[in-house]
């Protein structure tokens, strides 16, 4: 056990390591444009403010995935453009949380204030969040230009970027803090948010990028991996709101906030589903309100419906599900099983 923990922690240090090289490319750039020293500076200070300050699972799993592919033939080489492409995922995701959190009004983001929220920034931050989603391409034609899966790449990028907005869209006008209507929830609309909200980009682009790198070029295998990483990507995220509630904010590192920030979560779908009339006036009149006193009124409402039951259950189901997926996929079209048991030993009935 405290061999893997190191070998994760030299695996982060070494994936870390290659960052301040991608973002001194982008800054050759500017150089190269003759851009004015502040917007420069402005740039640099961007760059290592929201690109590499987060947990980095979805970038690193792409090299992870690549150490699986090609086991004992991998080379320093592979390493280092799985790492670029892993990269790429995380430049993805700042794009997306230094916008998310302009929606949102957020406040905090990885313990700082967002970017946004920072000093001076303000709504350049939208302009920077633009800046951020290009450095992909510039890396990806720096990197990858001159091999045989670039415009795959490029594709799977545009792809599942587009996937994504498309669930941040549905999640805003399904959800607006300022404006509750449970009426607009429903089981499928939040598995509809979750899968192309967080599952493509989460789960199943950090696979496809490696079997890409790797030159599988079998149809099958993407279409067998999508299956099972798109409802992984769904179980995941229908944890995370388990935990948001029912987590302990010292083990999770926050505290839940769902309830009151009217968010369109698995629990509150399966309440809906469940509550008598009664029940239903209970969460309507208490979800999304920004006070204590209606935030415990509708766990207690989530007691008495026994959401924890309905968790477990699914769970246990989804577990035995993925696994079944798992066990009939098909090795001789390059992809391995061993991927997919990883991201499984990862989350299944984690705690944070």
């Amino acid at each position: 056990m405290v061999a893997i923990k190191l070998q994760k922690e030299e695996n982060r240090e070494a994936f870390l390591k290659v960052f301040p090289t991608l973002a001194e490319e982008v800054l050759a750039e500017l150089r190269k444009y003759n851009m004015p020293e502040d917007a420069y500076e402005w740039t640099k200070k961007m760059l290592y403010y929201n690109v590499p300050g987060g947990k980095l699972n979805r970038g690193i799993s792409v090299v992870d995935t690549v150490r699986i592919l090609k086991g004992d033939t991998v080379t320093e080489d592979d390493i280092f453009k799985a790492t670029v492409l892993g990269w790429m995922i995380e430049f993805l995701q700042a794009f997306f949380l230094v916008s998310d959190d302009i929606m949102d009004a957020s406040i905090t983001r990885r313990g700082q204030p967002c970017w946004y929220k920072s000093d001076n920034v303000g709504m350049v931050a939208i302009n920077d969040a633009f800046i951020l989603e290009s450095c992909i391409y510039i890396f990806l034609k720096k990197y990858f230009k001159k091999t045989d899966y670039y415009v795959d790449l490029l594709e799977l990028f545009h792809e599942v970027t587009f996937q994504t907005e498309l669930g941040q869209l549905c999640d805003l006008i399904t959800a607006p803090e300022d404006h509750v209507d449970l009426s607009k929830f429903s089981i499928k609309k939040h598995q509809f948010i979750v899968i192309y909200k967080t599952a493509y980009y989460s789960f199943y682009l950090p696979v496809a990028l490696a079997m890409h790198m790797v030159g599988i070029k079998n149809e099958e295998a993407f279409k067998q991996s999508h299956d099972i990483l798109i409802p992984l990507g769904e179980y995941f995220q229908v944890q995370d709101d388990y935990l948001d509630c029912y987590g302990a904010p010292e083990v999770i590192g926050k505290i839940g906030t769902d309830i009151m920030d009217n968010k369109c979560s698995w629990l509150i779908n399966q309440a809906l589903a469940l509550a008598n009339p009664e029940q239903r006036k209970v969460l309507d009149e208490n979800y999304g309100k920004k006070n204590a006193e209606s935030e415990a009124k509708v766990k207690q409402l989530y007691l008495d419906l026994d959401i924890d039951s309905v968790y477990k259950a699914y769970e246990e189901k989804s577990f035995n599900d993925l696994n079944a997926l798992i066990a009939k996929l098909d090795e001789s079209t390059g992809i391995k099983k061993h991927i997919f048991t990883e991201f499984m030993d990862k989350i299944y009935r984690r705690t944070k």
